[in-house]
C-alpha cells in the first residue's frame, strides 16, 4: 500500500513526521514523499530538511494521501499543480487525509465543500471561507467520502493510528504505538484553547508571528 506525504517549502515537520512514524511501522505501507521536485525541501523555520523522493505527478495514484501543513500552506492554495495532483489523487485513494492547515489544500481543492473538518486552531476562519465547516476536533472522519482531517500537529499521529485501525486492524495500531512508545503525559495541560490561560494564547500568538 503507497502512502504519499506532500512536502512543500515551509511545511511543519511534526505534521509530516508524526504520521509517518507511525505508517512506516506497517510492513505493508511503503511510504513516498513527494513535492514540486525530487530534493530537499526545508521546514517553516527553515532548520530542518526533508528529501522528496518524487514529483507530485510521479505518485498519481497513492492509496494513502497525507497532506501536513505550515505557513507554507498559505501560497499552496493558489497553486493548480498542487490542487490538480490533490484532485487527481483522490479520485483513487483509499483515504485522503491531512494534517493541520493541509486541510486548506484538501479545501482549496474543492474535496471538503459542505463537509465538517479540522484544522489548527489558528486557521479555522480560514478553512471555513474555503468551504469546510469548521469544527474544533481532533480528529475529523468522512468515511464515505474516503476523507479524514486531523486538527494541529501533534494530532497527526492521533489520525495515523486510525488509519492503521482502518487499514489493518486494532491490534496493528496499538503495535505501532507502542512501538513509538506514543503514551501521552504532558508535563501540562495546555493543549487547546480551551484549555490554555490568556496568557498562554498570547504567547502562542506571538511566537507564531515572528515564524512566519
Amino acid at each position: 500500500m503507497q502512502v504519499a506525504i506532500a512536502t512543500f517549502p515551509k511545511f511543519t515537520a511534526l505534521d509530516a513526521v508524526g504520521p509517518y512514524e507511525v505508517l512506516q511501522r506497517i510492513p505493508s505501507f511503503d511510504i513516498v514523499f513527494v513535492g514540486h521536485r525530487r530534493g530537499e525541501v526545508r521546514s517553516e523555520n527553515g532548520m530542518l530538511g526533508i528529501i522528496a523522493d518524487a514529483e507530485f505527478e510521479e505518485v498519481p495514484e497513492p492509496d494513502i494521501l497525507v497532506f501536513p501543513g505550515g505557513i507554507g500552506t498559505r501560497t499552496l492554495v493558489d497553486d493548480e499543480r498542487v490542487l490538480a495532483w490533490v484532485r487527481k489523487a483522490h479520485q483513487n485513494t483509499t483515504l485522503t487525509t491531512s494534517v493541520c492547515t493541509g486541510a486548506l489544500l484538501l479545501a482549496a481543492a474543492g474535496l471538503l465543500d459542505g463537509l465538517t473538518a479540522t484544522t489548527h486552531w489558528s486557521a479555522m476562519d480560514l478553512l471555513g471561507s474555503l468551504g469546510a465547516v469548521p469544527v474544533a476536533d481532533r480528529v475529523v472522519e468522512h468515511l464515505p467520502q474516503r476523507i479524514i482531517t486531523a486538527a494541529g500537529v501533534s494530532s497527526g499521529i492521533d489520525m495515523a493510528l486510525r488509519l492503521v485501525d482502518l487499514l489493518v486492524d486494532d491490534t496493528a495500531a496499538m503495535a505501532a504505538q507502542l512501538m513509538i512508545e506514543y503514551d501521552p503525559q504532558p508535563p501540562f495541560d495546555a493543549g487547546s484553547v480551551t484549555k490554555a490561560s490568556g496568557a498562554v494564547l498570547d504567547r502562542a500568538i506571538e511566537y507564531g508571528k515572528l515564524r512566519k
